[in-house]
């Protein structure tokens, strides 16, 4: 089981200091995928004058603009960094830069559209473009603190983690979250990728995650291995629930999904199409014609 965590007392647009180091705003757009909506999250000191980054600041909309500006008046914003480009997380940010003077830094943008956008509210900010593109491995840095670049491809191609190596603190975006599962949606997002970038995560032994969407993950390690294990477990579902015959996965979701809210079933369906996918270039199982979202699935 995954220990999940889940964040109470929430008020939108309220700058709240959860760490020597960071404070938090939450956007005013809570939903089925952004649980109490996009944080976006302030490193650096918070007293006047202090030199801070501004991390994923979230969807276009004024009010929360407004309240991150509030929020860091009287300091000097020097870097925005996004950890992908969905419009959940990236359209403030040439804003909110333009406003306050800062650099956006981000991956390239992915060039291939995930089917998000048609089963989720998750679509690509297609206008977004860093004034320059980070690397894993890149550092920024600030007085009194020090953020360096993970890739953590998967949920995107596109995705970075920020590790602040003061606090021994990932802002993980939507790589992981403490109140669910991230979705896997191809053929932008990539579960081979998502495993990948998950082991990456637990080799660097965080004392604490700070997902863009929900709760800090204060104990990483059991957290991070069941979500790893459920990872792992509903791939031996998914090809256990394959036949001789051939299955789409329309029919595999209601099966496995069955105790599920029905709503969430086109997000669940993606993460199968991605483990599928994954399934078929490991030669476990065979796509007719092509590993589609709509092809047959086989036992291979």
């Amino acid at each position: 089981m995954i220990p999940f965590v889940h964040l109470q007392g929430v008020v939108p647009g309220r700058c709240d200091t959860v760490s020597p180091l960071i404070r938090r705003v939450i956007a005013d757009n809570p939903g089925p995928f952004t649980y109490t909506g996009t944080g976006t999250y302030i490193v650096g000191r918070p007293e006047a004058g202090a030199t801070v980054a501004v991390i994923d600041p979230g969807p276009d909309d004024n009010r929360h603009l407004a309240a991150l500006l509030s929020a860091v008046q009287g300091q000097v914003v020097s870097h925005v960094l996004v950890t992908h480009t969905h419009r959940d997380h990236a359209p403030l940010a040439r804003p909110f830069a333009a406003a306050t003077g800062a650099l956006v830094l981000a991956a390239e943008p992915p060039r291939a559209q995930s089917h998000a956008s048609t089963f989720l509210d998750e679509d690509e900010d297609q206008d977004f473009r860093p004034d320059r593109v980070l690397a894993d491995g890149d550092r920024i840095e600030g007085p009194g603190w020090t953020l360096e670049t993970v890739a953590t491809p998967g949920h995107s191609s596109n995705h970075l983690a920020f590790a602040l190596l003061e606090e021994n603190a990932l802002f993980t975006g939507d790589h992981v979250m403490g109140w669910s599962t991230t979705v896997v949606a191809p053929p932008d997002g990539d579960m081979a990728a998502y495993m990948a970038s998950l082991d990456t995560v637990i080799a660097r032994g965080f004392r604490t995650l700070w997902p863009t969407h929900g709760a800090p993950v204060t104990e990483p390690e059991p957290f991070l291995l069941g979500y790893r294990a459920h990872r792992l477990a509903r791939e031996r579902q998914i090809l256990s629930a394959l036949d001789d015959r051939g299955r789409r996965i329309a029919d595999i979701v209601p099966e496995l999904y069955a105790a599920v809210d029905p709503r969430l079933w086109p997000a669940a369906s993606l993460s199968v199409h991605a483990h599928l996918i994954a399934l078929v270039r490991r030669g476990r199982a065979l796509a007719d014609p092509e590993p589609t979202f709509k092809a047959l699935y086989r036992v291979a």
